[in-house]
């Protein structure tokens, strides 16, 4: 696919890679060998018929390929984007085996943005009025898809989100260079075309509770999907200086609130001279890239394991260091430096070595003795992970939760300790997917609508 270049990408928010023209598009489905069992979509987490919308777009039939995309996918453009296709369908094509598998992630985001841009999408049939109410609870991947869900089947659907704008880990996590926010935005409209009320600024177990939502504004169910976003930090000194930041806050300011745009947004953001950024995964890359954006003269990346061990996408890693990120291997900070007005000043870290796999299955590291150095930044992010937000779980004391905060639901139903109330996403198995995140919500659909069925 081609992309802007990293001297031109560094210096702008706008998307990265640009898509697919219709000649490209219809030449890589000609790629697809029509198996007699399509492995591929047994690595779908919604089961998308993978072989007949790419025979659909090798034809040149791309309404009909996008309405077959939608039968399983809600947000396909997303999905396109975002999703680590190289680790679920692509990774079982078979042509994978000795040469590129087919792209199905690139043609999966080619027949969403046709469909968007050409204006082909057509509003789905929405079952009759059931008189039953169901609440959502997030705007994240698991949300979105499960009161589209819903909706289609008759429900009346209200979806509440905490903040302004509705789309969750979408609008405040993924920076505008992988996912524009304008594609959120539509997404978001189709499900205001068929019914789904969306209640923003309403923070469920502060603004209201869940039982509130059930006794006193009589909702049938409810679908609890607000995602891990209570971020994790490294608990060493000088963690609380000015100028370190949680990857949530750091993305936030800039995707959310536009703080790359100050002061035309009001929301300010330490535009760090030289930036460190702790962490592994896509939050880690997606926050390196964007100081380099906000000017940053250099990105340095620190992870505690080797290269082999990251679990950030291939072609993020390839494209932070494309764009001048520095990698730093087997390294982990123990300490944040700061000057004498509290700000910081230098980073002082540990080399590494790995040793036996830990419970993840990687390698774990494990600190050299007396091996230390100091970096020099005057900005870092700590992005090594997030837990639920315990809101929810405070003011729910019948909801049964994990260890570390999760809510346990039932993996095929996703119901909860709780009649009429289910979970899916990463409230129910931590950070994943988003398409994870959709599958869990449309099997929770499923569920929810039996039991309004048999609900007296």
């Amino acid at each position: 696919m081609p992309q802007q270049s990293p001297e031109e990408r560094i210096r702008n928010f706008d998307e990265v890679p640009l898509g697919y023209d219709v000649e490209t598009a219809m030449a890589e489905a000609a790629r697809c060998i029509r198996c007699e069992n399509p492995r591929c979509v047994e690595g779908c987490p919604v089961g998308i018929d993978i072989p007949r919308f790419i025979q659909l777009i090798a034809e040149g039939k791309f309404a009909e390929s996008a309405a077959v995309m939608r039968e399983a996918n809600l947000l396909p453009a997303m999905c396109g984007r975002v999703c680590p296709q190289e680790e679920q369908c692509e990774r079982l094509c078979i042509l994978g085996v000795k040469g590129d598998p087919v792209a199905i992630g690139h043609l999966e985001r080619f027949i969403a943005d046709y469909e968007r841009l050409e204006g082909t999408g057509e509003t789905p049939e929405i079952a009759a009025p059931t008189g039953r109410k169901v609440a959502v609870v997030g705007s994240g991947p698991a949300g979105l898809t499960v009161a589209a869900d819903l909706a289609r089947m008759g429900h009346s659907v209200t979806l509440f989100e905490a903040f302004h704008e509705p789309g969750g880990v979408l609008v405040y996590g993924i920076p505008e260079f992988r996912l524009p926010k304008e594609i959120v935005r539509w997404e978001v409209d189709k499900l205001r075309k068929i019914g789904v009320t969306i209640q923003t600024n309403v923070l469920i177990g502060r603004t209201l509770s869940i039982e509130e939502l059930m006794k006193e504004h009589g909702f049938d169910a409810v679908f609890i999907g607000t995602g891990a976003g209570l971020p994790k930090f490294l608990k060493v000194p000088g963690e609380n200086l000015a100028g370190v930041y949680s990857a949530n806050e750091y993305l936030t300011r800039s995707n959310l609130m536009r703080a790359h745009r100050f002061p035309e947004y009001s929301t300010p953001l330490k535009h760090g001279r030289r930036v460190a950024v702790i962490g592994g995964g896509n939050v880690a890359m997606d926050s390196a890239r964007t100081a380099l954006r906000l000017g940053a003269q250099k990105v340095f990346n620190l992870y505690r394991r080797s290269r082999n061990e990251m679990p950030a996408r291939i072609e993020e890693i390839q494209r932070a260091e494309e764009e001048g990120v520095e990698l730093l291997f087997l390294v982990t900070p123990v300490e944040f430096l700061g000057d004498d007005q509290g700000r910081l000043a230098a980073i002082r870290c540990q080399r590494m070595k790995l040793g036996e796999p830990d419970a993840s299955g990687r390698a774990r590291p494990i600190p050299i003795p007396d091996d230390f150095f100091t970096l020099e930044v005057d900005a870092a992010v700590v992005a090594i992970g997030n837990d639920p937000n315990p809101l929810i779980g405070r003011t729910t004391p019948e909801l049964k939760l994990t260890d570390w905060g999760g809510v346990i639901a039932d993996e095929e139903t996703g119901a909860t300790s709780i009649p009429g109330v289910y979970a899916g996403g990463d409230i129910v198995t931590g950070a994943a997917t988003v398409i994870e995140a959709m599958g869990a919500a449309r099997r929770a659909a499923r569920a929810i609508n039996e039991y309004l069925k048999q609900k007296k």
